[in-house]
């Protein structure tokens, strides 16, 4: 390759040209006037390439963004006056797409209305077709009507070709005009949300940067007809605005050639495969393809904040003798309390009486006879049904324990029933109350019988940075007290040396 000569070399030689020779008061004009312009022409070089910046990674990442814009014949957003540039992603920066159905929305809004907070966050109910305005609808976002999908092609013979419609919730939320929008997040009517820990997830992640956030089903065969790579919708998923607004360009055409296809979720997942963009999982999204009691899986809930329940119609009520709306409620007391902890799971051990104990913090505290490694407890216990009910354990997509059938090996169960917060000690207070069941009495082993433990008392100080740490389980203590029917409990972060010990 030839080595091009410096800009600075050529001028100063030029310089020096003018320094050596004088030009003669009758030397040709045209020999004149071709000088002067070389002169000038090896100016603005000069200025020219001075401006250029030099190929450090940083102003290479700058070039690379200006030719991106040059490209998008789209205006970028308009940030909202009171937007900071590095400010934190809050609930403000989120806008929610929700899927609706108007022939079930006078059951399912009340689902809605219990984590929807007015005054704080944004976004839309996309119904089928118009309601009629309720008492108390105020509390809930505005509703809109989508578009007509009548021109779009569905040839799937199990499917309902309104999945069409709901694929396209986040193209038309979009196109709303939302300011200083940094996630769209899309969900169900019978989807609760938590949206501090919502919050909490997506502000580890680049809003600037392509996302598609979400997590995939607890059957196995769901994952295998449709993807292992697909957020359900259900559960509830985010996308990036940036990559919202690429989506929203290309989606209309990528649906039509897709009609075969069965769902909404799947839809957006092929659209995504098409823009190269993969599923970034958080086990904190749940779908939740279950029948029966959700038990098991919120007693052992992963290592991960808790966002959302799905299929509440579908599951049984998480706490036992109330409804699904009053169990939900009941779930906001500990949340408003301290919404990073609810249902992670700490197992300790008493014993002096060689008792199993894990707590589902805000949820369930559970009492077992015998000394088990939390390798066993960490897993669920089969209290639910597979999503295809002829399917065995071997159908959810992840390791699974059997409920013990031996009454002297099944655990006596403990629901929240009140939590409290005490400001002067920083700490919260919980209660979970027994809920009795005739068969757990029948134990003839000689050891002491946890039947006589009628509530659990668990303090705990809460830590709204937990997930800003490497995640890890808390741990928790049992505490001597002199009230025989009490087991009181402290839980909290790990000391530097502590683990949990059988014995």
């Amino acid at each position: 390759m030839k080595s091009h000569p410096k800009v600075e070399d050529n001028c100063l030689w030029d310089q020096n040209m003018k320094n050596q020779f004088t030009i003669p008061w009758k030397f040709p004009k045209l020999v004149v006037s071709s000088i002067c312009l070389i002169s000038v022409l090896c100016l603005f070089y000069t200025v020219s390439f001075s401006n250029v910046p030099s190929s450090s990674n940083q102003e290479l990442g700058i070039i690379k963004t200006i030719h991106v814009v040059e490209q998008d014949t789209t205006p970028p957003p308009v940030p909202s006056p009171k937007s900071k540039p590095h400010e934190k992603t809050n609930l403000h920066h989120l806008v929610f797409g929700i899927a609706a159905s108007a022939r079930l929305w006078d059951r399912r809004k009340n689902y809605i209305k219990l984590w929807w907070k007015p005054r704080q966050m944004r976004g839309v109910v996309w119904l089928d077709k118009a309601v009629k305005n309720g008492s108390g609808d105020h509390l809930l976002p505005p509703v809109k009507i989508s578009s007509d999908t009548s021109e779009f092609k569905y040839k799937n013979p199990k499917g309902h070709r309104s999945a069409i419609r709901i694929s396209r919730i986040i193209s038309e939320t979009l196109r709303l005009g939302f300011k200083d929008v940094r996630w769209f997040v899309m969900g169900d009517d019978d989807t609760f949300f938590l949206p501090d820990n919502l919050v909490r997830v997506l502000s580890k992640y680049d809003h600037n940067q392509f996302y598609y956030i979400g997590s995939s089903s607890e059957s196995h065969l769901q994952n295998i007809n449709f993807s292992y790579g697909m957020a359900y919708g259900g559960g509830g998923f985010a996308i990036s605005y940036p990559l919202a607004k690429v989506l929203a360009k290309m989606q209309d055409r990528c649906i039509q050639r897709y009609p075969g296809l069965y769902g909404s979720d799947d839809r957006i997942h092929a659209c995504m495969a098409e823009l190269g963009v993969p599923l970034t999982k958080e086990p904190g999204f749940h779908q939740y393809d279950v029948y029966g009691s959700l038990l098991g899986l919120l007693a052992a809930h992963p290592v991960a904040p808790l966002v959302s329940l799905h299929h509440l119609d579908v599951v049984e009520p998480i706490f036992p003798n109330v409804n699904r709306v009053q169990a939900l409620k009941r779930l906001k007391v500990p949340i408003n309390l301290d919404s990073a902890a609810v249902m992670q799971q700490s197992v300790c051990y008493d014993k002096t009486r060689s008792w199993t104990v894990s707590v589902s913090w805000g949820y369930v505290v559970q009492i077992y006879r015998g000394i088990f490694s939390v390798r066993e407890m960490e897993m669920p216990a089969r209290t639910f049904l597979n999503w295809y009910r002829r399917a065995d354990y071997t159908g959810f997509s992840f390791n699974t324990r059997p409920v013990s059938r031996h009454s002297c090996q099944k655990p006596f169960s403990y629901f929240l029933s009140n939590a409290l917060y005490n400001d002067g000690k920083n700490q919260t207070a919980s209660e979970y109350v027994q809920h009795k069941v005739s068969s757990s009495s029948d134990c003839k082993w000689k050891m002491p019988d946890p039947s006589r433990i009628e509530r659990v008392e668990v303090y705990k100080r809460p830590d709204p940075n937990l997930w800003d740490k490497a995640p890890r389980r808390n741990c928790c203590r049992v505490l001597p007290t002199k009230k025989k029917s009490t087991m009181v409990i402290d839980v909290g972060v790990c000391g530097e040396d502590e683990f949990i010990e059988l014995r």
